[in-house]
């Protein structure tokens, strides 16, 4: 049966609509691999049945990846799907053994965090490029001088590259934020069972270790329960069902790595009002109080405008 004809039965399953659990393949299949490699030093499985479900697992990726996996109808989800495909290609009998001592409670969780891990990843390696352009940009024109704004109203003259670098800071305050959720978003549950740990004290740390993770998380109910991850990583994405976070910044980077100035627009834009706080700083180094400095650079920017012309 071709494959395009055997998916459609899953049409109208929950994987035909909006259940994307199949994102997970990869995630599902790795942590299964160290799973059953840590369940056969325990002596669980044998070696020969961990090389076959190991083979069996590589030949069920390979599918994904060349996109002939066939989701059956009665394919839960990403794991039951994976299990059933394994079973079909190594047999029942050592397939059916995958899953020994662990629950499908840690599996879930593993597999999102591992997951997740790998679009933060994404987002840190556009952030780091887009951080690059602005530094290269800011340095290429560090003389143009153009005029600063607050509360939208004219303030003083600034370098086109400290307000290109008010940004950068900005978005380097924001990679940090970031590298925050990675830290936690990377601690391992895979080995704490449904909810009170593994019966048969399967090496948590080999497994961690296996599937890049910084280290595992300690309180078996608290691993299995914790979402608090998700909520902080969906703070870095649009209310959409279609996220645009790698694309907004991929844009934003064009944009600025093409961006044309037009120094003498920035230069036209500069007037007598931007010098004032200069003026009233000048007459305080001599001596003048504040407040009156400041009366007295008001009125010669006003004098200036009058007279057209630009306070030297």
């Amino acid at each position: 049966m071709a494959a395009s004809n055997a998916r459609a039965p899953a049409e109208g399953m929950l994987w035909g609509g909006r259940f994307t659990d199949k994102l997970l393949y990869k995630e599902d299949i790795l942590g299964n691999i160290a799973f059953a490699r840590a369940n056969a030093r325990l002596g669980i499985i044998s070696n020969n049945e961990f090389t076959e479900i190991e083979r069996g697992l590589r030949e069920v990726m390979k599918e994904w990846e060349a996109e002939t996996f066939v989701i059956m109808p009665n394919d839960e989800d990403i794991h039951t799907a994976n299990e059933r495909r394994l079973s079909e290609i190594i047999g029942k009998e050592i397939g059916g053994k995958l899953h020994t001592g662990r629950s499908r409670n840690e599996q879930v969780v593993t597999d999102v965090r591992m997951w997740l891990r790998e679009r933060i990843r994404e987002i840190e390696s556009h952030l780091v490029a887009f951080l690059q352009v602005i530094a290269a940009r800011a340095e290429a024109d560090i003389d143009h001088i153009m005029p600063g704004y607050t509360h939208l109203q004219l303030a003083m003259p600034v370098k086109f590259s400290q307000w290109l670098l008010s940004y950068d800071f900005s978005f380097a305050a924001d990679l940090e934020r970031l590298w925050e959720v990675l830290k936690r978003v990377n601690r391992s549950p895979l080995g704490v069972g449904a909810l009170a740990g593994n019966a048969f004290g399967i090496d948590r740390q080999m497994m961690a270790k296996e599937l890049g993770f910084e280290s595992i998380m300690w309180n078996s109910m608290g691993a299995v329960a914790d979402r608090d991850f998700v909520t902080e990583f969906l703070a870095w994405e649009e209310e959409s069902r279609r996220p645009r976070t790698f694309e907004s910044v991929q844009i934003a980077n064009g944009i600025l790595s093409t961006l044309k100035l037009r120094p003498e627009r920035m230069t036209a834009s500069l007037n007598s009002s931007l010098l004032a706080t200069d003026v009233a700083d000048a007459l305080v180094k001599i001596s003048v109080p504040f407040r009156e400095a400041h009366h007295i650079s008001g009125r010669v920017v006003a004098k200036s405008e009058v007279l057209k012309g630009m306070l030297a």
